[in-house]
C-alpha cells in the first residue's frame, strides 16, 4: 500500500516505546464491562486518550498512534479549543503526571456522513509532541491486508457510562473484552445501517456506552496491541446484549496514512 514503506506502525520515533507494548500489562478477566464495568490495570492501556472541553468535561476517548497523532470519531466533533490528556487512569485525582495536549489541526474523514456515521474517523495532530514513558505510549494500527475473525477476543476501553441512565461518567478508566462478530451477524440485529467499514463487536454481556466514542477497540497480533475498531456507535441503552458498531480501521487504514504522510 502507498506510504506503508515509510509508514510502518504509523512512523513510529521512540523506538524503547514500541507501539501496542504496554510497560504495565492489562489484567483482562474476560466478559467483563464497561456498562457495569471492570476497572483497568492503572495505565496498562497507555495509548488511551480522554478527549476533554476547557471546563475538564470527558466527552470522549481516542488512541495515541504516534508522538504527534491521535485517533478518535468524527462524530466527538474535535475542536480546537478542546484538550486531549495522556497517561490518565483516574480523572478525580491530581496526583497522576499527565500530559495535557493542545488541538494541532484535526482533520475528519472527508467522507464521514453523521447522518449514516460511515467513515466515523477523525485524526488529531497535537500541537507538540508527546512525550512517550511507561504511561503514555502508541497502540499499534493495523494494516489493510490484515484479518481479525469473528470470535476474537479484543479489549475495549474508555471513561463511557457505566450504565446508560448514569448521572456522570466514572473516575476510573473502565475496559472490556469483546468478540468479534461478523458484519452478516451485525446485519440481522441492525440491519441496512451496517456498512462495510464498520466492524462489530460485543452482544455477549458487555458494552461501551456514552463517552466511550472514539476509544479503541484493540486485539492482539503477534504479541502486539493493535487498533483494529473506533468506537462509533450502537444500542442508545448500552445494550450489552447487542453488538457495539465500530470504525473498521483496516478499511480506513490507507486514508490516515495519506493524512500523516502529507501533514
Amino acid at each position: 500500500m502507498a506510504f506503508l514503506w515509510m509508514l510502518s506502525c504509523l512512523a513510529f520515533v521512540g523506538a524503547a516505546y514500541g507501539c501496542g507494548s504496554p510497560a504495565i500489562t492489562p489484567v483482562i478477566t474476560g466478559y467483563a464491562r464497561i456498562v457495569n464495568g471492570e476497572e483497568a490495570v492503572p495505565h496498562s492501556w497507555p495509548w488511551q486518550v480522554s478527549l476533554q472541553d476547557y471546563t475538564g468535561w470527558h466527552f470522549c476517548g481516542g488512541s495515541l498512534i504516534n508522538e504527534n497523532w491521535v485517533v478518535t470519531a468524527a462524530h466527538c466533533n474535535v475542536q480546537n479549543s478542546h484538550r486531549l490528556i495522556l497517561g490518565e487512569h483516574d480523572r478525580s485525582s491530581n496526583a497522576e503526571d499527565i500530559q495535557t495536549m493542545k488541538v494541532g489541526k484535526v482533520f475528519m474523514h472527508p467522507s464521514y456522513n453523521q447522518w449514516t456515521t460511515t467513515n466515523d474517523i477523525m485524526l488529531i495532530k497535537l500541537l507538540s509532541p508527546a512525550k512517550l514513558n511507561t504511561r503514555v505510549s502508541p497502540v499499534c494500527v493495523a494494516d489493510t491486508s490484515d484479518n481479525f475473525p469473528a470470535g476474537m477476543e479484543c479489549v475495549t476501553s474508555g471513561w463511557g457510562l457505566t450504565r446508560h441512565n448514569a448521572p456522570s461518567t466514572p473516575a476510573l478508566l473502565q475496559q472490556a473484552s469483546l468478540p468479534l462478530i461478523t458484519n452478516e451477524d451485525c446485519h440481522g440485529i441492525w440491519g441496512d445501517r451496517v456498512k462495510p467499514m464498520m466492524i462489530c463487536a460485543g452482544a455477549s454481556g458487555a458494552s461501551s456506552c456514552m463517552g466511550d466514542s472514539g476509544g479503541p477497540l484493540v486485539c492482539e497480533k503477534a504479541g502486539a496491541w493493535t487498533l483494529v475498531g473506533v468506537v462509533s456507535w450502537g444500542s442508545p441503552t448500552c445494550s450489552p446484549t447487542k453488538p457495539g458498531v465500530y470504525a473498521r480501521v483496516t478499511e480506513l487504514r490507507a486514508w490516515m496514512d495519506q493524512t500523516i504522510a502529507a501533514n
